[in-house]
């Protein structure tokens, strides 16, 4: 192997080590070794120094890498950038698993190349843990409304419910689990594993996305489809035309409706293929965060920034988000999304996407990692 290959997975390996480390931390409830700003900036400096398109958009943004001090200063690399060029400093025989965007509404799938996938695992379940599961004693029945890891190898949504399927799961085989096959529920597998778990007196964790659970609510009608007492539901993802869309508020209603859950239970999980780390409503565990305020890990951050000059807004005020994330150490640390947030004290508030082309800031940041 040449010696710049040997650099490379070194250098990859030795950021991967700190990254986890803030996530052992945060499990221990200890104090972070190092400081936020710290990584981020040395993540940038390797990324930078690996990666053309993102040293182009650095000398664009007339920003030295080598002279970063704070996260805020890190130049994001816009989500469509990963449907244009490949984002990753390692050569493509070195990756583990590539993540791809659904592509259902547009031809082009963005990719996430990922060389090792212990650090999105790692922080993946320690703050799953944190917002679905933290309040239960023992491993639960999970059902996943989607379809299995064999079906969809390259979904980072599919990867990250088999990892808490098996984390936080009661043993279950993968067929009474996974229980969507090309967009068709299972329903009466579904209405197997719930009749198990009332009989047990054993609460439920249900994951799915959006489009799933409204298949479910049409499917089951004005009936119900109670879970035991102390079950909870992950709802993510959006409906990419795949179901008629419903707006996040009815769909919690119909939902908690359904199942004879408290509303609260209904959690809202957001993240994205080109992000490794996720965030989660605070409703389940935080009796007094409202509806809607999303809570952020430790290694992660999410600044809303003006959609044309892509600086940051002031607390309370709406803009898109570009979100920090310590657990992409070998793509883009810092990525622009065309989602609008607008930040509280204790989180973030999601607002949907921007409407219309991608914001200004977007499209010429682009032009600037292309080098067009």
């Amino acid at each position: 192997m040449p010696a710049a290959e040997v650099d490379v997975r070194a250098e990859s390996d030795a950021l991967h080590a700190r990254a986890r480390a803030l996530v052992a931390a945060y499990e221990q409830g200890s104090s972070a070794p190092e400081s936020f700003d710290a990584l981020a900036c040395d993540l940038a400096r390797f990324q930078a120094s690996r990666i053309e398109g993102y040293a182009r958009l650095c000398r664009a943004r007339n920003v030295d890498p080598g002279a970063l001090a704070s996260a805020t200063d890190i130049p994001a690399v816009p989500t469509d950038a990963f449907k244009l060029t490949r984002v990753a400093a390692f050569a493509e025989a070195d990756a583990s698993v590539t993540f791809r965007t659904s592509g259902t509404t547009q031809g082009t799938r963005g990719e996430h190349a990922m060389r090792d996938v212990g650090s999105y695992d790692a922080a993946a379940l320690a703050f799953g843990r944190t917002w679905l599961v933290a309040d239960l004693a023992r491993r639960v029945p999970v059902v996943v409304l989607g379809p299995s890891p064999a079906a969809a190898p390259d979904s980072s949504l599919v990867h990250m419910c088999a990892r808490f399927v098996e984390a936080f799961g009661a043993p279950a085989d993968h067929a009474s689990t996974f229980l969507l096959d090309d967009d068709v529920l299972d329903i009466s597998t579904f209405d197997e594993r719930v009749a198990v778990a009332l009989a047990k007196g054993e609460p439920m964790l249900v994951l799915g996305t959006s489009f799933a659970f409204v298949h479910l609510v049409d499917a089951v009608g004005k009936n119900t489809f109670e879970l035991p007492r102390g079950s909870r539901v992950m709802q993510t993802g959006g409906y990419k035309g795949r179901s008629r869309e419903v707006p996040p508020d009815v769909l919690r209603a119909d939902l908690a409706r359904m199942f004879g859950i408290d509303a609260r239970a209904i959690v809202a999980e957001y993240g994205m293929t080109e992000l490794s780390s996720q965030f989660y409503e605070r409703t389940l565990m935080d009796a007094s965060a409202p509806l809607g305020l999303y809570a952020e890990p430790p290694w992660a951050r999410v600044v809303p920034v003006d959609p044309d000059t892509l600086r940051e807004v002031p607390e309370g005020e709406v803009g898109i988000a570009k979100i920090i994330d310590l657990m992409n150490v070998d793509s883009a640390v810092a990525v622009l999304t065309q989602d609008r947030v607008r930040r509280h004290a204790t989180g973030f508030e999601l607002l949907g996407r921007a409407p219309g082309a991608p914001p200004r800031g977007c499209s010429i940041a682009i032009d600037e990692l292309l080098g067009r």
